[in-house]
C-alpha cells in the first residue's frame, strides 16, 4: 500500500517568516526514515499505511506545539492499495509521456 500524504504545517503567530520552525519538521521527517519530497508549499511523504500516514502527521503538530498558540495544517492524501514508490512513479509516468510525445507543443 502507498498512503502519499502532501501538507504543509506551520505557526501562524510568528510572523511572516515560518522557516524556522518548518525546519523543525522536516528534520524530525528526516530522522524518522520516512521518505519525503519537500517543496516550496509544503511538503510530500509517503508511508505504507494511513495510521503511518497520521503519526506524521501527529509528530509534526508535537514539534509545533511548545512554540506556538496557534497551528496551520493543511493536508492531501492518496491511498492506493498495491503499490509502492508513488512518490517517485508518479513523477515518473508523467515525465515519460511528456517526452515521448512530441505533439505537446
Amino acid at each position: 500500500m502507498s498512503v502519499l500524504l502532501e501538507f504543509s504545517m506551520f505557526p501562524t503567530d510568528k510572523g511572516e517568516s515560518v522557516s524556522e520552525y518548518v525546519s523543525k519538521i522536516i528534520k524530525m521527517i528526516d530522522k524518522s526514515g520516512v521518505k519525503y519530497q519537500l517543496t516550496a508549499m509544503g511538503s510530500i511523504v509517503e508511508c505504507d499505511t494511513m495510521e503511518n500516514a497520521l503519526k506524521v502527521i501527529n509528530d509534526s503538530y508535537k514539534v509545533l506545539e511548545p512554540y506556538s498558540n496557534r497551528i496551520y495544517c493543511d493536508i492531501k492524501l492518496d491511498i492506493r492499495k498495491n503499490r509502492q514508490n508513488a512518490i517517485t512513479s508518479k513523477i515518473k509516468s508523467i515525465q515519460d509521456k511528456i517526452d515521448n510525445d512530441v505533439s505537446i507543443l
